[in-house]
């Protein structure tokens, strides 16, 4: 009951303040919520965000907030069909709440606790369905004053670089990624150059039980230039160094020791916009070397004074592959740690072994309405290799077929921005097996629906 009657307060009102216009202007509520910044903002009287920078002493700044997210999702033919036929719908329950200790001398805390819940999956929880309660966040930070605007941060926390390609929070899942460990981030000649020396959080299903997974670490530089460095864009040059003690591909189990080299471009001109990057990947996986790679771009066109101002896009990504499993080079990309949903909401195929060409249109069917249709054609890069879930887990194996075809899927997708504490999503797919699929047993379609809800204060 306290469940509904949070999510009915919170929703009301939000309305009700919606309606009534914002008397002064609200900092925005981010999705990563250690990033918003309350300072300076002075509440009115009988004013939601009263639970913002509560002053508790000259020095001392209280902020508070919470996430909730309903989502319902349904599959027919999930995992092809080959385990799991016919329908499956199920409810996934996400509650989050933080808050954020402020003194006047640059130091911060910051805590954030989550209880994720899953209700009517046939085969019970996913790995990341189900976190009964945990902490999420509780770090340390300090930062320096503006001659010296140096940030230390210490202890578990989300993070997110660049476009979430290889680090991310992992949103679309029910339970969120975070890490234990260091962050150092300072100015250097215009660009923010960010340190970092972390562990991924293992999530456990019970009441305070994830712990830091001493079987990988994370290390490396992420070098983030101003918007328009050189050829009038922004860049990200970046190193990250990737230790797993038991690593699983289609051609073995064993220790990998990984390094990745990374360099990402985004420019806005006129109405065209555009993100391209690359990484290369060295070091070693078993008795061999790894040489991978990857190169992924998203150009855009939007008609900005046209009716609903439709943005159309095109993103084509191609991942390395394994070769052969009997030489002495390992050529699979390992997308470390990345965002849950890479290719669509339903984490079907993760970016490991692939090729795929993705355009679509999105529209401005009203100012807090958006629609999005789009289609993804499929290739396996080496025909020798198999391909992986997001999280980079062996999901069809490479042998028995030399076809590259996967599949192609059509996708939709609409959203709602009630107003700024609330907003509806939902997007339906479904993928059709190609030639590669079909050939490894696999011809069933996957159908996909999720409708979810989500509520920030």
């Amino acid at each position: 009951m306290w469940r509904i009657a949070a999510i009915t307060m919170v929703l009301w009102r939000g309305v009700m303040f919606a309606q009534s216009g914002s008397p002064v202007k609200l900092p925005p509520l981010r999705i990563i919520r250690y990033e918003e910044n309350w300072q300076g903002f002075q509440a009115k009287p009988g004013q939601f965000e009263a639970i913002k920078n509560i002053r508790l002493s000259s020095k001392l700044r209280l902020t508070t907030g919470g996430d909730i997210r309903q989502r319902f999702e349904w599959f027919r033919n999930e995992e092809w069909g080959l385990e799991k036929p016919g329908t499956d719908g199920f409810h996934l329950q996400r509650y989050m709440i933080h808050a954020e200790l402020r003194s006047g001398r640059g130091l911060r805390l910051f805590t954030q606790w989550k209880s994720n819940l899953v209700t009517g999956r046939q085969d019970g929880p996913r790995p990341t369905d189900r976190d009964q309660l945990d902490v999420h966040q509780a770090f340390g930070e300090w930062t320096g004053e503006s001659r010296f605007p140096v940030m230390l941060r210490v202890g578990r926390q989300e993070v997110a670089l660049g476009t979430s390609r290889l680090v991310s929070i992992r949103e679309a899942p029910n339970v969120r990624l975070s890490f234990d460990g260091v962050r150092l981030a300072l100015p250097v000649s215009g660009w923010k150059v960010e340190l970092l020396a972390l562990r991924p959080v293992r999530t456990r299903p019970d009441v305070l039980d994830d712990t830091p997974d001493n079987r990988q670490s994370l290390w490396g530089v992420y070098a983030t230039s101003g918007e328009r460095a050189w050829w009038g864009g922004g860049w990200d040059l970046y190193y990250l160094g990737l230790d797993r003690k038991r690593a699983r591909f289609d051609s073995g189990t064993g220790r990998e020791q990984r390094q990745s080299f990374g360099v990402r471009y985004n420019r806005r001109k006129n109405n065209w916009d555009m993100d391209y990057e690359g990484i290369f990947q060295t070091g070693t996986f078993l008795d061999r070397s790894i040489r991978s790679w990857t190169i992924g771009t998203n150009t855009g066109y939007t008609l900005e004074q046209a009716s609903m101002q439709p943005r159309f896009s095109v993103k084509a990504n191609i991942t390395s592959g394994d070769r052969s499993p009997n030489d002495r080079r390992h050529g699979t990309f390992n997308a470390l740690f990345p965002k849950g949903n890479y290719f669509s909401q339903a984490d079907v195929l993760g970016p490991y072994n692939l090729m795929d060409l993705h355009p679509g249109v999105s529209m401005q069917l009203h100012r807090a309405w958006t629609i999005t249709v789009d289609c993804d054609l499929f290739w396996r890069y080496s025909r020798t290799d198999g391909l992986y879930d997001v999280p980079g887990n062996p999901a069809v194996p490479g042998a028995g077929s030399t076809a590259r075809f996967i599949g192609h899927a059509y996708k939709g997708g609409l959203e709602w921005k009630a107003n700024r504490y609330l907003s509806f999503e939902a997007e339906y797919q479904r993928l059709f097996s190609g030639t590669f699929l079909r050939q490894q047993g696999r011809p069933n379609p996957i159908d996909f629906l999720a409708v979810w809800t989500t509520i920030r204060f």
